[in-house]
């Protein structure tokens, strides 16, 4: 595959999201493609001519893009390569037609790989990370250690930037950070990471994929053509398991990292240190010190995991050990994730509205001794079953909100009948997350913790996603108490 392969083909863009807008719009930037690039959306315009969708079809035009509009719309004719928006479920017509002729169907991230010969750093090195949970923090702690090493980083994909635009433009990068979900690395086919790693693996996106096992393959893909280090999480098994059935590249070295002492080849800890002896000649012998647990923050555990993992990629290509350290001190924690809103009588308000499905809730309920927990909305075909048993010690309380909360209520009524359940009924974005810290206010005694940590999206509730969630409820618990009895964080 070269540049000449990419540049002649002719291109179809299913869907027009912010991924879809990115990956054409960064093709049609480049103004390297030869044929016309077609963009297809289910959206048709609207009457309002500054809605953000109609927005996207004028720049998108304006590039020189053919936009096709409409739920009855088929692939043109002369289309030989589509490529879905991870939105799009893979049993869509559009790819279903486009298999069915014979076509490429590439992903956002196959896209990205080809069209990086477009852009001014076609040799910088990717660092790619996937997980159930922790990707965005990993990808962010990453390109903190990179930036932090004074190596001209950008973090790009699932965490909001668009690869395609970044990789295809002239801006000359010496690493991308890339943060992959499971829907962009189902279609994978030449990626080849210079890193890579699998944080965690447990049931998600189940309404996407047709079962668990197709799923864990998509995320398995992250390893394919690995040319360095792929990292394990040894507190995962699962993802050392992906990782040997991985076609790597001749060489590149498995490196695990846990919250145990480490063996040869692995980042652990011991005497609250984070130690390398993964990345260093002497490694049967000897270890680096990297940082202080200390350094890392928001302090969980499964952040501390998030941080060697960081370090690991970032170690992976000679980042000295005062760089991680240093960046992990200058990291600043994206909004919704384990988030103190306030302290309040001794009560403790965590906002983690990042936590879009059981796995990460469990994680968030494992850091609080005493919680009362805020859950609910769209549950993706989760069993809440399991969670309930591990953390039902730790739950004095739950308040339920959204569309499938009935199935975190059914469990909770089997395997914790002990916990009061406390649902709130469908109400206006606005005003559901005032009943809801009205309600935790009650229910909370000093020492408890008020977690949202919801373990579902929000989008039955909150158009704007989690989050519109996780503002509602920092501005709910703000208003709900005086600001003389606040401690903000």
């Amino acid at each position: 595959m070269d540049e000449v392969d990419l540049v002649s083909r002719s291109i179809a863009i299913l869907g027009c999201g912010v991924a879809g807008f990115g990956a054409a719009a960064g093709l049609l930037g480049s103004q390297r493609i030869l044929r016309p690039v077609h963009i297809l959306d289910e959206t048709s315009p609207s009457q309002d001519a500054s809605s953000k969708q109609d927005e996207r079809y004028a720049v998108l035009r304006a590039l020189g893009g053919v936009i096709h509009t409409g739920v009855d719309i088929d692939l043109p004719p002369e289309v030989d390569t589509v490529v879905a928006s991870p939105g799009l479920p893979l049993n869509h017509r559009w790819v279903v037609a486009a298999r069915e002729r014979g076509l490429d169907v590439w992903g956002e991230l196959e896209l990205a790989w080809r069209a990086r010969l477009l852009g001014g750093s076609p040799n910088a090195p990717w660092l790619v990370i996937t997980g159930t949970n922790g990707k965005t923090t990993t990808t962010m702690m990453t390109d903190s250690i990179m930036k932090a090493a004074g190596w001209a980083s950008l973090a790009v994909g699932n965490i909001g930037q668009s690869i395609v635009d970044a990789v295809a433009g002239p801006e000359k990068y010496e690493v991308f950070v890339v943060e992959a979900s499971a829907q962009q690395l189902a279609l994978v086919e030449t990626m080849s990471p210079y890193a890579s790693v699998v944080l965690n693996i447990a049931p998600d996106h189940l309404d996407y994929f047709e079962s668990m096992d197709d799923y864990r393959q998509a995320k398995a893909r992250v390893y394919e053509r690995t040319q360095v280090a792929t990292l394990w999480n040894d507190t995962d098994p699962g993802t050392l398991r992906m990782l040997e059935a991985a076609d790597v590249v001749e060489g590149c070295r498995a490196i695990g990292f846990t919250v145990a002492t480490p063996s040869p080849s692995m980042i652990g800890i011991q005497d609250e240190l984070v130690l390398d002896r993964a990345f260093l000649v002497e490694r049967r012998t000897h270890a680096i010190e990297l940082c202080e647990v200390s350094d890392i923050r928001p302090m969980a555990a499964h952040n501390v995991l998030n941080a060697m993992a960081a370090a690991g990629l970032a170690r992976s290509l000679d980042v000295a050990p005062s760089a991680v350290k240093q960046g992990l001190r200058d990291f600043q924690p994206a909004p919704h994730r384990i988030a103190t809103v306030a302290i309040v009588d001794e009560v403790t308000f965590i906002n983690d509205s990042k936590a879009t499905n059981e796995h990460a809730a469990g994680m968030s309920l494992s850091s609080y001794s005493s919680v009362i927990w805020i859950a609910g909305g769209l549950a993706k075909g989760q069993d809440f079953a399991p969670l309930v048993r591990k953390y039902a010690t730790n739950i004095k309380a739950v308040i339920l909100i959204g569309r499938e909360r009935e199935l975190i209520a059914s469990a909770l009524r089997e395997h914790a009948p002990q916990v009061p359940i406390f649902e709130i009924s469908d109400a206006p974005a606005e005003s559901i997350m005032k009943e809801v810290v009205q309600q935790a206010r009650a229910q909370a005694a000093p020492g408890d913790t008020v977690l949202l940590a919801p373990g579902c999206s929000s989008w039955d509730l909150f158009p704007g996603g989690y989050a519109q969630r996780g503002e509602a409820f920092e501005a709910a618990v703000r208003s709900a108490v005086s600001q003389s009895t606040v401690g903000q964080v």
